[in-house]
């Protein structure tokens, strides 16, 4: 079962990148390209097109190192099942995202919206339910963190820009959708460590500047308070609660105990 599972893997992973990369050609080189449809329907979670452009240029080097991993079956046994039971996840998120482009290149954003909701919600349900824990002496491990969390984390403005472009064009956030937005990035990055911290703060610097006003400025303070939140959760704790137990560890004498 193990050696069938890491031959169809081997094949779908690397196709489902493919396709994925195909599309994204079609939907910038077409006419009308996706920053036409961008334009076209402004909202408020309209992030400005060129950070995405700016986060999944890297992403994409992440992808084709984990895609090499994988090809190789390069690792342990508990490294190469690790990578074998995400490449189902994130051959599901490529054709989602790939065949999002052709409707959203065709103006048709109600439809597009499934294909986003689908792998948003499968790449959070993975990240959160089937990840095994980080090893960042594991380089199979901590590749599969990158690319699972970074998928995730972009998937979570893509949710957010294409519901609003789909359904709310150019209704400007009311005070619920505001401190809606502020509480649920507060909230999800402090249970995030620093890859998919990261991604929802830069979600939100890529919002911010992508708005305009007391909403793009609002925005940039949320995406500050993730960054302390960010912080405070991944170093400043973990230093602190470290202090803590090694004074404990010191007797009334001054002696290691």
């Amino acid at each position: 079962m193990g050696n069938n599972q890491s031959q169809i893997v081997r094949y779908l992973a690397p196709a489902s990148f493919l396709y994925d990369f195909a599309a994204q050609q079609y939907g910038m080189f077409s006419s009308p390209n996706m920053l036409d449809i961008h334009n076209k329907n402004l909202a408020a979670f309209s992030p400005q097109p060129y950070f995405i452009a700016g986060f999944f240029f890297p992403q994409q080097l992440f992808q084709l190192a984990w895609l090499w991993k994988l090809w190789n079956q390069q690792g342990n046994a508990a490294e190469t099942r690790m990578m074998n039971r995400f490449a189902y996840a994130y051959a599901l998120g490529n054709v989602c995202i790939g065949t999002w482009m052709f409707f959203w290149n065709s103006n048709n954003l109600a439809t597009s919206n499934i294909f986003v909701t689908i792998n948003t919600v499968a790449q959070l349900f993975y990240i959160t339910t089937q990840l095994e824990p980080i090893d960042y002496n594991s380089t199979p491990n901590l590749l599969t963190h990158i690319v699972a969390k970074t998928f995730a984390g972009i998937g979570v403005l893509d949710l957010l820009h294409n519901t609003s472009a789909a359904f709310y064009k150019g209704i400007p956030p009311n005070s619920a959708v505001q401190i809606a937005t502020g509480l649920g990035f507060a909230g999800a990055t402090a249970c995030s460590d620093w890859i998919f911290g990261g991604c929802l703060v830069y979600d939100l610097v890529a919002l911010g500047c992508g708005q305009s006003g007391s909403w793009s400025q609002l925005l940039f303070g949320y995406a500050a308070g993730a960054a302390g939140i960010l912080a405070a959760k991944n170093y400043f704790y973990p230093k602190w609660k470290g202090q803590q137990q090694e004074y404990s560890r010191i007797g009334e004498d001054g002696s290691f105990v």
